[in-house]
Order: C-alpha cells, then structure tokens, then sequence
C-alpha cells in the first residue's frame, strides 16, 4: 500500500527464469503508482500471511495440559536490496513465553518482544528468529472445502458448503476424559465451538453431518450479517477431526445482474468460515442456468480452472453447464467477490412448467389407456364368466325393484276403488299396470334363461322368486275378486274382512320368502 492517498499497487510474482539465483524463493515484483524519482521517499505497507508456520511443541499434551508453540523466522528483512535501518516487533498470543533468540538489541515486555534497530543489513540477509511460547488459541485448518453455488432465476441461490476441518495444534497424550472435561473445564487447547458469519440475507440455514441434522447450532440475525454459531458433535482436540455441510440461500437480486440477456454474477470466491481461517485446499463449483451461454469469469487472484462439467437436477434436458476452480492455501484476505458473465435467454425459463404441464398430461393419459383397455396376454374364461353372472344378477335386482313399485300401486288403486267405486277408472288402471308386470316378469325370465346357459347356481332362485311371484300375483287376483264383491254389496263386510286378512297374511308368508332368497344372491 503506497501511503500518498493509500492507494493499492501492483504485484506480480516472478518466475524462476527471472530470479535465476534465488530459485527456490517466492519473489515479487511491486509497481509503484507514479515513478519514484530519485532522492525522493515514498512508504509502503506490505501484508503478508503465513500458514502452518506455529508448529506445536511438545507435539503431545495432555488434557490437561497448556499448548506450547515454536516459531522460526528471520530476524532481518529478507530484501534483495541493503535496508538502512530495521526495527521488527513480534506480538505474542500470551504473556508466557518459555524461550525467544536475542539478537541484540532486543527487549521483551509482557506479550511483546522487540527486535532492533538493525542498521545497514545487506540483501538477502538471514539470521534465524527463534520464539517459544504459549498459543491456545483455536488452531482450525480447513483441510479440504467443497464450495457449490447454484444459480436460479426463481429468486434464490443456493450455497452448499462441504468441510472438513482438522485441529492441527498439539495431538491429544492419551484418553480422552468427558468426565474431567466437563468437571473443571479441562482442555484449554481444545476447540468447543466456533462462529461463522453469512451474508445478512441468508435464509434456510441447515448445519449437518453424515449422521443428520446437528441441532447444536445458534443462529444470530445481525444488521449486516448473519451469525452462527457452530458447535460440533464432540471437543476437537489436537489430530481430530470433524466433517460438516454448512448449506444456506440468498436472494438473487443481491447478487445477478443483467442488462437484457446478459447477466452478471458477483459472489465470493470463498466466504468466512472461522476467524483466522486456514484452507488448505479448496474446490469452488458454479452451477449456472440451464440453456447460458459466452459464459466468462473474472477472478480476483488467480486459480486453478477445472474443465467444465453438466449437472442434472429436475426437468433438465441438456444439464446445467459448471465451472469449477481449484485453490490452495487459502486465508481471509482470499475473501474477495469474483464475477460471472454469461447469456441467458429469458424465454428458456419456461423450458420446466412446460415440461411439467405435458409430464402430466402424459400421465393423465397412460392412466385412462390402462384403464379402458384389457392388456392381459391370455383370457380367463372362468373370470369373464364370473363377471357376465355378476351382470345379469344385477340387471335382476333392477326388475325385481320395479315390480315391487308395480305391486305397491296396485294397492293404491285398490284402497281408490274401495273408496270411489269407480269401476271403469279401476280396471283401464288395472290393465295400465298388468302390462307392466308382464314386463317385467318376461325380462326377468330373460335373465333366468341366460343364467341358466351359464351354468349358474343363481338360475335355481330367480326361478324359485318367480314362482313366489307368481303365487303373490294370485293372491292379489284373490284380493282384486274380493273388493269387487264388496263394492257389489254381495259379501257383507265382516266376511270381507276377515277373507281380506287370510289373503294378506299369505302375501306378507310369500314376501318373507322372497326376501330370504334375494339376500342370499
């Protein structure tokens, strides 16, 4: 960082053919934001991240036991031009310390030790820096990170994080004590649970493992984030590890843009997982629309590109196109946006609901095909015999209802006559209804006649019904003869009575016994 404005700058790394006598070295080339002329003093402010440079040592502890580290540096800056005067400060993460090298001058106070000034230091000077001291710190390596983004034009993107993370401090000396664990808090190097923060518009948030769902997870909506808390199924120790899928969805408006069909996607490369965060190896996954195309990317440091692959999901014909990349040693200044350009035509997303619309259609249709058609390879005559008996049981029940209506009015007409005396109303009614029993009565023998070519047991009690109706048609002929005779005033009423009620006790007997016989078909 040039401070004139604090402007960023330039820097590329060199290759090998360009730093022929340091070949082994990472050298970089700084590109200032004006020429600087000589005699002239700018100031420069370079950042640099180390990772796995705290090994652990003792490389075992106990549970019980504090973690110790050892750090080995240089006490000179290590440039390939000659440094006037140097002064370095190393802050600790504590205040004990169990050893540190003292190239003088130097001096310690509490968690900070003091190397310099050094004057005149030529290039490429090395003097090796040694610290030993106390790190509890939460010492998390991403060791493998899976990062999938799939783009909808529905309204949401989903992002789907598959990781492994490893506590790359001091392994755990012996077993492992829950019981000591959770008394006196033991285990100071170990890591319980650690924060990580989303975008403040993620939504849908689920933490899980091979096992399922890990509800030991607390969720904070921040004004400008989203907050959680994640606390793994059991304490990472050192040399343990843990594998999770962190998966959330943001909306798109926040993150694609486009002007006509071309569209613009903008997230970041990698997003925060833990403070201070280490990854090892990193694998990013673009799933974009299906049907894009002039697909573009912009990166914001340089990455490994994978060939492109096609993921399937739902109603995809053709699968939606992947970009993937590949990136090592990753740290949170590696959290920066990168850009996807590509064209999309806004009609193709109704390439699903058609499909939708005619998989339904399709079903609609193979279902009314089975079932108005018989698809079985070879007849069962004993089945359709069956079926042709069930038919004509059927059609009999349905007579036999209509000429019980018939018989019905043949009483109303009687208790009219009785009433009215109107003897040439009474038989053109009579006739009207003999007609129809006859009907009837010759339909129902059809059926007799039918059953029996079938072979059916059921022919026995329809003709069995029929004689029943047959003597039940007599009886009301008997009772027709009666009131006749009474209205004639050729029987007085008594003899009519108690001749009306023999008769109907014989109906009510020959009922019965078509009842009986009708519920045992």
């Amino acid at each position: 960082m040039q401070d004139e404005g604090k402007v960023s700058l330039r820097i590329d790394e060199l290759s090998q053919n360009e730093n022929k006598a340091h070949k082994d070295e990472d050298t970089h080339r700084i590109y200032f934001k004006n020429p600087l002329s000589p005699g002239k003093i700018t100031t420069v402010r370079l950042e640099l991240v180390l990772t796995h440079a705290l090994v652990p040592y003792p490389s075992t502890i106990t549970q019980t036991e504090k973690q110790l580290v050892l750090y080995h540096g240089n006490h000179y800056y290590y440039s390939p031009y000659l440094t006037k005067t140097q002064t370095t400060s190393v802050t600790l993460p504590s205040n004990s310390v169990e050893s540190f090298s003292k190239l003088k001058p130097v001096s310690h106070s509490d968690n900070l030790i003091t190397y310099g000034p050094y004057d005149n230091i030529g290039p490429y000077s090395l003097n090796k820096m040694t610290i030993h001291c106390e790190n509890n710190n939460p010492f998390l390596t991403v060791t493998n990170l899976n990062r999938a983004i799939e783009v909808s034009h529905w309204g949401v993107i989903s992002i789907e994080e598959e990781i492994d993370i490893a506590h790359t401090g001091a392994k755990l000396k012996g077993a492992f004590s829950r019981y000591e664990f959770q008394r006196d808090q033991s285990g100071i190097a170990s890591v319980k649970a650690f924060k990580t923060v989303l975008p403040a518009s993620a939504s849908d948030v689920y933490y899980r493992d091979e096992i399922g769902n890990i509800s030991t997870s607390h969720l904070r909506v921040l004004e400008d984030s989203t907050e959680v808390e994640l606390r793994p199924r059991f304490p990472l120790f050192g040399g343990w590890k843990t594998h999770y899928v962190l998966g959330y969805y943001v909306p798109t408006y926040e993150y694609l843009f486009n002007s006509g069909d071309n569209y613009v996607l903008k997230l970041r490369f990698v997003d925060h997982i833990f403070d201070d965060s280490v990854i090892d190896q990193c694998t990013v996954k673009v799933i974009l629309p299906e049907g894009c195309r002039n697909i573009q990317v912009k990166l914001p440091y340089p990455a490994k590109r994978l060939p492109d692959e096609l993921h399937y999901t739902y109603l995809d014909t053709v699968g939606r196109p992947v970009i993937v990349f590949q990136h090592r040693n990753l740290v949170e200044q590696h959290i920066q946006d990168f850009e996807v350009h590509y064209e999309y035509k806004k009609l193709l997303m109704l390439q699903e609901p058609i499909l939708v619309v005619i998989a339904l259609y399709l079903c609609f249709v193979v279902v009314i095909i089975y079932v108005r058609f018989d698809f079985s390879i070879t007849r069962d005559p004993a089945k359709e015999r069956k079926l042709r008996v069930m038919g004509y049981i059927d059609a009999f029940h349905n007579h036999c209802t209509n000429r019980t209506a018939i018989y019905t009015k043949f009483d109303e007409a009687l208790k009219v006559f009785k009433q009215n005396k109107d003897l040439n109303s009474y038989q053109a009614t009579v006739k009207k209804l003999n007609a129809e029993h006859k009907y009837e009565t010759q339909a129902i023998a059809d059926i007799l006649m039918k059953l029996k070519q079938e072979g059916s047991e059921a022919a026995d009690k329809v003709a069995e019904i029929q004689r029943h109706d047959k003597a039940y048609k007599e009886q009301f002929q008997q009772q027709t003869v009666l009131v006749e005779r009474l209205v004639a005033n050729k029987i007085s009423k008594q003899q009519y009575l108690d001749a009306d009620a023999a008769i109907t006790k014989k109906k009510d007997d020959i009922v019965e016994k078509v009842c009986a016989v009708m519920s045992s078909l």
